[in-house]
């Protein structure tokens, strides 16, 4: 059997902004600052598990909106074109990818889901995104933890006993 090419992480940006509580309330007053939110999550999480993560914003109703891609560290944001929808984007690009990848994409839209299972990709619900984007989180945090712990300091006086502490404090003081 052969072996995965690439494994890809297809985020339907405004599906899993309006799923995320915390995501949500920021789109109430920033749909901007929602969107870096969820970008910023997604590049700690594509650092740490190696998927390439692809976030697909649609303007659909956004007069005279050209296809935009930006790439930044570990992921590609798309803002589709005007009257193109993040899932007809999504189906399009699973559609050039090599059967041998591994896609999943993340989406709570049950109809995309569903063609998403049809064209060969697995699906992910915002909830199962939001618990693997914890999980990661946790382990990133334990990684630094264990690193910092190996770096702390490590000094002689950490390590003896008071009264031999201060027999050498009086010798460095010349007494």
């Amino acid at each position: 059997m052969r072996r995965k090419l690439n494994s890809y992480l297809v985020i339907d940006g405004y599906n899993i902004i309006n799923a995320w509580d915390d995501l949500k309330e920021i789109s109430k007053y920033s749909l901007e600052d929602s969107r870096e939110k969820l970008i910023h999550y997604m590049i700690d999480y594509s650092e740490f598990t190696g998927k390439k993560a692809i976030i697909v914003f649609d303007a659909y109703n956004i007069k005279n909106s050209k296809e935009k891609i930006e790439k930044r560290k570990h992921i590609t944001i798309i803002y589709t074109k005007e009257y193109q929808t993040a899932d007809s984007y999504i189906e399009k690009f699973i559609s050039t990818l090599s059967k041998y990848d591994e896609v999943k994409v993340a989406t709570n839209d049950y109809a995309e889901q569903q063609i998403v299972l049809g064209k060969g990709a697995s699906r992910i619900s915002a909830r199962e995104l939001k618990l693997d984007l914890e999980a990661a989180k946790e382990k990133i945090r334990e990684r630094t933890s264990s690193q910092y712990k190996k770096i702390q300091r490590n000094f002689l006086e950490d390590r003896l006993d008071k009264e031999t502490l201060s027999k050498l404090e009086n010798i460095r003081r010349n007494r």
